[in-house]
């Protein structure tokens, strides 16, 4: 019964070192699958940092004058912002990463070591413990099986002994023999006797200590270690929230910036700088007479009016064309020249100050260098070990040039600006200047003349109000294979402009933009309005037919009475 009752004890010790084992290592595992959940969670926000910073980066405004362009309007401002305080945005994520790395995943990982080092050692000692214990049972069993064979034995020896001390047939040595040997096996039973009491009080003692000290103290320190797992999760769990909670004060400002950005845009702001970025400079034309064909009258055609016509003599007008000068659009887009004569007067004054504002920040810039290795060279020359003064004069005569050429350029802009202002209305009349003006490209034609581009076609200010002239008849006809117009409602044709001279073409011109006429080299065609300043002369080929072509282009043969029309500048 005892030896079946310390069976079950052991099983079920084992048994519960068993289930001990299993739930350990499920803890272990739990521990490493949290320690991997964390790790993905920080490589996603490493990826999320990288696409937003991506993000950020493909929408800011690239490095060329567009980026100036946009930077004056409050809505561009504010894009730009939201996109600053994204890429910080951003960053805040990869901190979330670096101290998710840095916080729980280092620490799990160095703690899984410890986990499995301390439960390794704590169920070693168990099962040391275990086989010490069944080791002093089998030693209790060995001595007590011996003890009791003993016992048995000298029983055999006593019982034999006795039979032949009762026999009278028996010898006395044989009687003798038989009493030594009885004493042999009773001392043997009682030496017996003696260890198994000793070895049953050892194992009593061993027993008693290992299942009610060593077992528990082993138990215990697993129960310890597996608190200790649990709570080692549990801080982790609150730092995996605390590191989120960390950065929302800095995630809200950036919301923060983005939100003031939004609330920063001024659409009136914008659409006055859209009207102060194109304003053309124009003044809108004036309005149109009452041409009344029923009285013989003479009518003297408005100073603002768009078109004139002669005196007395009347002549069957096209179709009216309407359309406003402003409003012209320009089909070939280009750089234009220089002096950006191809664009309006107010855009041209714009981009002449722009360019002088440049050169002249070159200019301080060279003269700053100057300044600086006028100061190297003193210095060389006071200290020649520290230098050679007549290495820096190549430098020096170098930034002398630049500057000298960089004046000359301000100077040259400075006359084409002030030329432009000359020209321009004066700020009095300004409320009056309306529209916006697309610029027209200019077009290159091989010739050596000075004026050798197409310019914007200004629009005319005035009428001519000269008595009526006689037409020259034109001696020779247009060349008929002469390109045909682009002739797009610039003109107002109500009323016709008389002629003032003739011209002959020195050269093609193909007359690309609106409001231009195409014309063949040697072609002869009328005068009516002379060139004012802006490089072009319009001309008439017929009554339906007429535009504008370059005035380095043609030779003008004016008549001595004749006075052109003016025009806008």
């Amino acid at each position: 019964m005892l030896e079946e009752r310390m069976g079950d004890c052991w099983s079920c010790i084992k048994d519960q070192f068993d289930n001990l084992e299993k739930h350990t290592q499920w803890g272990i595992e739990f521990v490493e699958k949290y320690t991997k959940f964390v790790k993905e969670r920080s490589e996603i926000e490493i990826s999320y940092a990288k696409q937003i910073r991506n993000l950020s980066k493909k929408y800011q405004p690239k490095k060329n004058s567009k980026e100036e362009e946009e930077s004056k309007y409050t809505f561009c401002r504010a894009f730009l912002t939201t996109l600053n305080e994204l890429n910080d945005y951003a960053g805040q994520h990869e901190v979330i990463a670096e101290n998710l790395t840095s916080l729980i995943i280092t620490e799990l990982t160095r703690y899984l070591q410890e986990l499995k080092t301390e439960r390794k050692s704590h169920f070693h000692d168990g099962r040391k413990a275990q086989q010490h214990i069944e080791s002093s049972w089998k030693q209790l069993e060995s001595s007590k099986r011996r003890f009791e064979r003993d016992c048995k034995e000298a029983d055999r020896a006593q019982q034999y002994f006795e039979k032949m001390d009762a026999d009278i047939n028996v010898t006395k040595a044989d009687v003798e023999k038989a009493r030594q040997q009885a004493q042999v096996r009773h001392q043997m039973a009682s030496d017996s006797k003696s260890d198994y009491s000793s070895y049953l009080q050892k194992f009593n003692q061993e027993q008693t200590e290992h299942y009610y000290t060593i077992i528990p103290n082993i138990f215990q320190k697993l129960q310890d270690m597996e608190e200790k797992r649990i709570e080692r999760l549990s801080v982790c769990m609150k730092t995996f929230a605390d590191v989120d909670r960390q950065v929302l004060p800095i995630v809200g400002k950036c919301l923060d910036g983005m939100t003031k950005a939004a609330e920063s845009i001024e659409p009136k702001t914008d659409s006055k700088q859209v009207v102060e970025s194109y304003k053309s400079g124009f003044e809108p034309p004036g309005d149109v007479e009452f041409e009344d064909y029923g009285q013989a009258m003479k009518r003297t055609a408005s100073e603002t009016s768009l078109s004139n016509t002669k005196e007395g003599k009347e002549k069957p007008t096209g179709k009216s064309k309407g359309k406003l000068w402003p409003f012209i659009k320009n089909k070939n887009k280009g750089s234009g020249p220089e002096d950006f004569s191809h664009l309006p007067p107010e855009q041209r004054r714009k981009k002449l100050q722009g360019k002088l504002d440049e050169l002249n920040k070159d200019i301080q810039k060279e003269m700053d260098q100057r300044d600086a290795l006028t100061k190297m060279k003193d210095v060389y020359v006071k200290n020649p070990q520290m230098g050679d003064p007549a290495s820096v004069d190549p430098r020096l005569a170098e930034i002398s040039q630049n500057i000298e050429k960089l004046q000359f350029e301000v100077q040259k802009f400075e006359g084409w600006l002030a030329e432009v202002e000359e020209r321009m209305p004066s700020k009095s009349d300004t409320h009056r200047r309306s529209g916006l003006y697309e610029t027209q490209n200019s077009t290159t034609v091989s010739n050596n003349c000075a004026q050798d581009r197409e310019r914007p076609l200004s629009s005319p200010d005035g009428s001519y109000t000269e008595e009526q002239n006689s037409e020259v008849q034109v001696k020779a006809q247009p060349n008929p294979t002469t390109t045909a117009p682009e002739f797009d409602d610039e003109f107002d044709d109500e009323e016709v402009l008389p002629t003032i001279g003739t011209c002959k073409a020195l050269y093609p011109f193909e007359g690309h933009n609106e409001g231009t006429i195409a014309v063949a080299e040697g072609e002869l065609l009328y005068v009516i309005e002379e060139d004012k300043g802006d490089g072009w002369t319009r001309v008439r080929r017929n009554e339906d037919e007429e535009g504008y072509v370059p005035t380095s282009y043609i030779e003008v043969l004016l008549e001595t009475n004749a006075k052109g029309a003016m025009t806008y500048i």
